[in-house]
């Protein structure tokens, strides 16, 4: 597999560069910049501290940690998130507490990953019918329970 190359600026000194746990993990812990305490059934934006230049043509997709999902009930609000290859700006994480106690995040604890992936762009075509399938318009429990 080969390897991009993502430059990474850290905008305060704090701020933890994303890394793999294992060497065949697909995405790189992110870390908190701050703590902060995110009360049930509210929403935060954490902040990582840091900026990053994607290479064209790719994204970074920013997804839940299992962990804190099953022992805490918190996870990236917009699963996945998407940073989009000419963003600037600081990387930061919704996170949404689901459970029943507030939760406190730490600062340098991991909240999220983050998945490089590429992307495909789509020329729209505009036509009056669409090809059969076997499918068809059957959806949402169509298949059975």
């Amino acid at each position: 597999m080969q390897a991009v190359s993502i430059k990474i600026t850290r905008l305060c000194a704090a701020a933890k560069l994303p890394q793999y746990a294992h060497a065949d993990d697909a995405g790189m812990d992110l870390y908190a910049l701050a703590s902060q305490t995110i009360n049930p059934g509210e929403t935060a934006l954490i902040g990582t501290g840091l900026a990053l230049a994607l290479p064209p043509h790719t994204e970074a997709q920013i997804r839940p940690r299992s962990g804190l999902a099953l022992n805490h009930a918190i996870t990236v609000l917009n699963a996945p998130g998407t940073i989009d290859a000419g963003y600037r700006g600081e990387l930061g994480v919704i996170l949404i507490n689901h459970g029943k106690q507030a939760f406190e995040v730490l600062a340098g604890m991991k909240i999220a990953q983050m998945v490089i992936a590429p992307v495909i762009r789509a020329e729209i075509e505009e036509v009056g019918t669409l090809p059969e399938s076997n499918r068809g318009s059957g959806g949402f429990g169509s298949t059975g329970l």
